[in-house]
């Protein structure tokens, strides 16, 4: 029996503490390169991610007030739409999306980390640690939940100090206000290529839908989590234009780029000394690992959730709850070895450059998207069935959620690894279709 063991503000703190954790500083640079140095178009890609999911989280939080079943995401889809949809947007979230985000989240700590010590940062060491990491938080959040509850309201709180503070220092040093009227100036000339910054934005932005994983398990969870789905990008959005004028003016646009992930740790320098500039680290390194905490506690529950279902292969193995540690410690060990898995498949990518200026996490975030307009068009079904009275809410909330989902999906298909995205994630699809025709059909 599932225990409601997660407050609001928990789970206010899983949304911005998964979304607010390593996106934001090492995918600045990526932004500026896509924008050519314009901080202003930069901007302005964070407000229309920022849109999307703002009118995103609005929609779902609809949805979210009418269960509290186990499954987040995966209960829409088989409320809302239908089981096929459910089993093959689950095998999508269970083996692409969560896998993709943790592995590089983690791979990220561990580059912060040989910095923080001065360890050299090859990529084997920056992986090793990043498996290291992951089995960490495995074992915390396996054991003990409420040490992981813990940790994620803990290293939210403290994710906050260096953003705040290099955001305070671009802003007082950095001169943004003629900065910015000079890309005022030049934004016009700047393309369309800009629009390509969706692809690193949209991994900033992106975890906010992992809480709906746990719904089931959040106090109240028809009035919180539908609040924390609003609250948290609102906050979000405000932190994160603060933060990029505030490093990119600081140390110049220029800077940035050419400096790449190494550029956070430059301003720390630069503010305070080699000293100051190891506490930002450790504060970032905290914040980053909270991340991947919260994205972890998310990912845990995925093959539960599908094997309550028979969704799952094996699905008898997957179904218990331990009496003692009250989390499904057979789903976690599995969603662990996945995890693995694509660390070893991200290893090799980086190794051997195979995604230029990209990474693994990027195949699944944008796609993911595709999944996010069903929820917003079953808003709409729920609406025109007269389910959901107020209209504000029932068309023109998703209808804008849409519109900004398709915007980032736009801005995807500028990256010329799309297409190969698309086919891999669609493979995965079709195999889950194929399984729930033939096992989970067959059944019944």
């Amino acid at each position: 029996m599932n225990q409601q063991k997660y407050s609001l503000f928990t789970t206010i703190a899983m949304i911005v503490g998964i979304v607010i954790g390593s996106g934001i500083f090492f995918k600045s640079d990526n932004v500026l390169i896509y924008t050519n140095g314009n901080i202003l178009l930069g901007i302005l890609v964070f407000v229309i991610a920022a849109f999307s999911i703002i009118f995103g989280s609005l929609s779902v939080s609809e949805l979210a007030s009418r269960t509290d079943e186990a499954g987040g995401i995966i209960t829409y889809c088989e409320m809302f739409w239908n089981k096929s949809t459910a089993c093959a947007y689950g095998w999508f979230q269970t083996f692409i999306y969560y896998p993709t985000i943790t592995c590089v989240v983690a791979w990220v700590s561990g580059i912060y980390i040989t910095m923080l010590f001065s360890i050299d940062s090859t990529l084997e060491i920056q992986v090793l640690i990043g498996i290291a990491v992951i089995t960490i938080i495995y074992v915390i959040n396996l054991f003990s939940y409420k040490i992981g509850g813990y940790f994620q309201n803990a290293s939210t709180v403290i994710k906050l100090v260096p953003l705040a503070v290099i955001a305070a220092a671009g802003i007082i040093f950095g001169h943004p206000v003629p900065v910015l009227q000079n890309d005022i100036v030049t934004a016009p000339n700047a393309g369309l290529s800009w629009i390509a910054a969706i692809g690193p934005i949209a991994f900033s932005f992106d975890g906010w839908i992992v809480s709906t994983s746990v719904g089931h398990e959040i106090k109240n969870s028809k009035r919180n989590l539908p609040l924390a789905l609003v609250i948290s990008p609102i906050i979000i959005l405000i932190i994160y234009v603060f933060y990029f004028v505030g490093i990119s003016t600081f140390l110049g646009a220029d800077r940035v780029m050419n400096m790449g992930d190494a550029h956070v740790n430059e301003a720390a320098l630069r503010l305070f000394g080699n000293m100051g500039a190891k506490l930002i680290l450790t504060f970032i390194v905290i914040s980053v690992l909270g991340t991947v905490n919260g994205v972890i506690i998310g990912m845990i529950r995925m093959p539960y959730s599908l094997s309550i279902r028979s969704m799952f292969p094996g699905s008898n193995k997957f179904i218990g709850i331990s009496d003692k540690y009250n989390v499904p410690v057979e789903s976690g060990v599995m969603t662990y070895i996945i995890n693995i898995i694509w660390m070893t498949i991200h290893y090799v990518t980086q190794k051997f450059n195979l995604l230029p200026n990209s990474d693994v996490s990027e195949i699944s975030i944008v796609l993911n998207y595709i999944g996010f307009i069903l929820m917003y068009v079953a808003v709409i079904n729920l609406t025109r069935k007269g389910e959901i009275k107020n209209k504000i809410k029932g068309y023109i909330v998703p209808v804008l959620a849409i519109t900004g989902s398709l915007f980032i999906l736009y801005g995807g298909m500028q990256n010329p690894l799309f297409k190969y995205y698309v086919l891999f994630c669609m493979t995965i699809i079709a195999i889950a279709l194929v399984y729930y025709n033939k096992y989970v059909i067959n059944k019944k």
